[in-house]
This record gives C-alpha cells, structure tokens and sequence, in this order.
C-alpha cells in the first residue's frame, strides 16, 4: 500500500470520526474519505487502470482531492490537469505522447460514497495498490513564468519525506487546520493535502482563492496555518484593512514568487505570522522557510534547508539541491528516472547564496539576467527596491534591445505614483546602470496563477507600449 493510502487506512481505523477535510461548507471524516477512496479506486480500476500507470484528471479542487486519494490506493499515478487543459499545450500529455497515460473519471459523489460504517471494509475490499512508496505518484507540470514548461514526476517517498520535513519545520498536528487556497494542479495545493494526511491536521478547501472568504475564516480564528503567493497576501491585507489575524494562525507559508521587504514589512506590522519560503516543483515544494528571527529578513531569504536537504552553488552562481524529496526526474516517454538531474544533484534555475548560518538567499532566476551598458542586473533586485516608492502597489522590470544600453531597463508599474516620482526613487536607490530608462503605468502586470510575473508576457506588453 502506499504511503499515503496507509495514512488514510490509519486514521479511518484509529479516528475515524475525525475531520480531516472542509470543503464548499461540508465536513468529511477519516472514515468517509477512506471510503471515497477505496470506490474511486475500484472506478479506476474498472476503467482499465492497472498499479503502476498514469491517470489524467482534470477538475476543480475537490474533484483533484478525491483523485489523489483515489490513485494513492490503487496504485496509480496521477497528472492533474485544470479543468480547461487543453490537450495540445498540456505538458504532461506532450511528453508521454499518449502512450502511458489517458484521461480518467470519476462517479459522481452522490453515487461513491458508501455508508460512514463500512469504510474499514472498504479499504480492505478495494482493488490491492502498489507496495512501493518508490513508485511513481505524481505527474506535475512546472509553473515556470516563461519557456516551454515541463512535467515533473514525483514518487510516493518523494512526496512523504517532503511532508515530514515541512511538518517538522511548521509543527502541525491532530486538530490544527491548514487552510488551502493554492490549486491542486500545483506542487504547492497538493503538498497541503499530504502535509495534512502525515499530521492528522484538517484541510480546509478552497475551490479558489477568494480574499473575502479567506479573510473571514482566518478572522474567526478557525485557521492554524495558510499557505499564500506574495499576490495573496497583498489582498488579504487589503480586504483586513488593518485587523490583525488572531492568535490561532500560527504560519503562513510565503512563496511561489518573490517577497518585496515592503509587503514583508505592511504584514508584520499588521501581525501577520510570515514564514517566507522557497521551493519548486522539482523539491516536491517546500525546500527552505524562515521562521525564527523573522523580523531581520531581508529579500530573497528563505531561510535553513529542510531536514534531508543539501545544497550547493554552482560555478555560475545557480543553486543546486539533493535530497530525498528531490523528484525522480522530468517526464519522459520511457518513465525513465534521473532526467534533469546529475548524480542525484538537481540544478535549479535560481541564483542565490548559502549564508554563514546555512540560509538559502534567492538572488534571483538565472535566464531572467539582463546586462545594461556592461552590468549584469537582475529584475528582482530592481523590483524589490522600486516597490518601495510611495504610489507604487506592484511593480516589474523587464528590457528591450536597445544599441546603446544592450538592454534598455523598462519597469511597468501599477498606482498613483507618478513617473517623475518613480525616476527620482530610482536616482535615489539605484546605481545607474540599474535604473529603469522607461517607465509605463499600466492597470495590471501579467502574473500566473501562482502570483509569479510572466516575463514574455510583461516584454511584449513593453514592447506594445513602447
């Protein structure tokens, strides 16, 4: 059985009266999502699944949910794909070419769940699943805000060695309540779910993130940890308009994108419990967080490794980890393990550095680098100081070729700041070869739906203006 099934055959037979989710105002106990499972499980079978294959299902946050835990008891890996994925530009079908995996259904709910009292009978009577937590789990495309994205396979070790380190780093436990908001067909919603099934904790499910609707839930005190892009946070302090959370949120995760030390800083002043991060797809998600002396953060921290983890930086300055939730590699068609790693080493995209004290700091993504009359600058630097400009509620920089300055630094901004305003914040705070030469107002930057700017599109929205 794999890990995660076991976990949920654990708590159906030892708490079975246990919440262990909130979704769309219900509430599901171990019991009945054990049951879930094992008649999902059966369905997929029935659809020609066998252990060890690959299972596409698009849907929204509880239909992922239930196939997750589905494909963890039978044995079969998942790709979850967004309700709309189209076929051709999905990553995870491109590289497969069809071959090892298809599309899958679920019954509808109504007709799966058996009664409360024979979930134990249920587990035990469903189809056997794979005895090998290294075996393949997830199939997860890459949310990289530029190029061609690629999929990501995860093991059930994978995935089970992260939980643990994260539950160690954040402690949660039986009756604490991690509120997701992240979509599941991102490493970052999807490590919720195992975080909470290791600790025995609640899932409170959101279907998207609504800043209302996590405001009021975090407000009533009915939240201990929340994981959020620095987009999230923003809003949220917006539509609190001051009101602090109250003591019973005790983390929330930050990350998915930068962290500007003027949000950093409206947060904590609002006594927010920032516990900034990074990670990625290929870390099984969270890889390093920032929690004790928060107040001394500076941009890009991230804090110590996790248990297990090691790091290094590479001969051109992009940092590399090891680890057991390092992924098996990228998805190929022959589900062969090791692609994109070297001896066990995944090299990241991101430039950085390892602190005395063994804290990662994130300088940025390497194929983002721009080199302005000579000097090689990095966007998020740029950003990170031109955010604090008083009118200036987002900002992003890009470039465009130009014959004098190699990249001609363009930053798009959205607020009542003024340009001439901004020029002269930059005067301030910028070396010159690190000042924007153009500045747009615009009403919104393109972000993904995990908060990150997407580079191509932010310079074809420079070049447009221009």
């Amino acid at each position: 059985m794999t890990h995660l099934a076991a976990l949920l055959a654990d708590h159906a037979r030892s708490r079975p009266d246990a919440i262990l989710m909130r979704w769309a105002g219900t509430c599901n106990s171990a019991a009945e999502l054990a049951a879930q499972a094992a008649t999902d499980a059966a369905a997929l079978h029935a659809q020609g699944f066998a252990a060890g294959g690959i299972a596409a299902i698009a849907g929204g946050a509880g239909e992922l949910l239930r196939a997750l835990l589905a494909c963890a008891q039978a044995g079969i890996a998942l790709a979850p794909l967004e309700p709309a994925t189209a076929e051709a530009r999905c990553p995870v079908l491109a590289a497969l070419g069809g071959g090892k995996l298809r599309r899958a259904t679920l019954p509808p709910t109504a007709d799966a769940v058996p009664s409360l009292h024979t979930a134990a009978d249920s587990m035990t009577d469903a189809p056997p699943a794979a005895d090998d937590d290294d075996a393949l789990a997830l199939v997860i495309a890459t949310s990289g805000s530029e190029g061609t994205p690629k999929a990501v396979m995860l093991t059930h070790a994978n995935l089970a060695a992260a939980a643990r380190a994260a539950n160690e780093r954040l402690p949660l436990a039986p009756g604490d309540v991690w509120l997701g908001c992240l979509p599941l067909h991102h490493i970052g919603g999807v490590s919720i779910v195992h975080r909470c099934l290791q600790a025995g904790a609640t899932l409170s499910l959101h279907e998207r993130f609504d800043a209302p609707a996590v405001w009021q839930e975090i407000a009533a005190g009915a939240v201990s940890h929340v994981s959020l892009t620095p987009a999230m946070l923003a809003r949220l302090l917006d539509v609190a308009d001051g009101t602090p959370p109250p003591s019973t949120l005790r983390h929330a995760l930050i990350g998915g994108a930068a962290l500007s030390r003027p949000l950093f800083a409206r947060a904590r002043a609002a006594g927010w419990p920032l516990r900034p991060s990074w990670g990625m797809s290929e870390s099984a998600a969270q890889a390093a967080t920032r929690v004790e002396a928060i107040d001394d953060w500076h941009e890009g921290e991230a804090g110590p490794l996790l248990t297990g983890l090691a790091a290094r930086v590479e001969p051109d300055g992009r940092l590399a980890l090891r680890g057991p939730q390092i992924m098996r590699g990228y998805l190929n068609p022959e589900l062969a393990p090791g692609v994109g790693l070297d001896d066990g080493w995944f090299v990241t995209s991101d430039l950085g550095r390892i602190d005395a004290d063994g804290s990662i700091t994130v300088l940025g993504r390497a194929d983002d680098m721009l080199v302005s009359g000579g000097v090689n600058v990095h966007p998020l630097e740029v950003e990170g100081r031109l955010a604090a400009c008083p009118g200036v509620e987002d900002l992003a920089v890009t470039a465009l070729p130009d014959p004098v300055w190699g990249d001609l630094l363009v930053a798009l901004y959205v607020g009542p700041a003024s340009a001439d305003a901004l020029r002269e914040f930059g005067r301030q705070h910028l070396a010159s070869a690190q000042r924007p030469r153009r500045l747009l107002r615009v009403d919104r930057l393109p972000r993904n739906a995990m908060g990150k700017i997407e580079r191509a599109a932010l310079r074809a929205l420079a070049r447009s203006a221009a």
